[in-house]
């Protein structure tokens, strides 16, 4: 897992060939004026999920991970807490990996973090996350982009 903000990405750039490209776009992209949906960058090797939500009481929790991409969640406005546990063999499923979500649900207890506007956050698939909740158990209203980057 990488905290971040995103005037400081340059030093990660290395970490995959698809999340150099993700920065770009975050960068380059006039991120507050896109409606929320999907945006195709390459095909499903590469993609954006515009998010405009609101954020989750902490009793509303759900810990998951993915097999074939890694995430670039990038906090355009407002502030979302999230979880972080790395992934082990001990961790109960909740609900089994699938393919077409690329996600499995498990049951976890982690650390958690506040990421503010201009923050990035990427999950490799070995980071357990839990995106998406209040700062404060305050929910607030965020706008989060989610570049999806297929490892292969």
């Amino acid at each position: 897992m990488i905290l971040d903000r995103l005037e400081n990405a340059a030093p990660y750039r290395g970490y995959h060939q698809r999340v150099a490209k993700a920065f770009d776009y975050l960068a380059k992209t006039d991120l507050l004026a896109l409606p929320a949906g999907k945006y195709e960058l390459d095909g499903d090797r590469l993609y954006a999920m515009v998010q405009r939500s609101r954020t989750r009481r902490l009793d509303e929790i759900v810990w998951e991970a993915h097999r074939k991409y890694i995430d670039v969640q990038y906090v355009a406005a407002g502030a979302e807490r999230m979880g972080y546990v790395a992934l082990d063999e001990t961790l109960k499923v909740a609900k089994p990996y699938s393919e077409e979500g690329d996600a499995v649900l498990l049951e976890a207890h982690g650390s958690f973090f506040d990421v503010r506007a201009g923050s990035f956050v990427v999950f490799g698939p070995k980071d357990v996350h839990a995106p998406g909740l209040a700062v404060d158990d305050l929910p607030s209203d965020v706008v989060k982009i989610v570049v999806k980057c297929r490892i292969d």
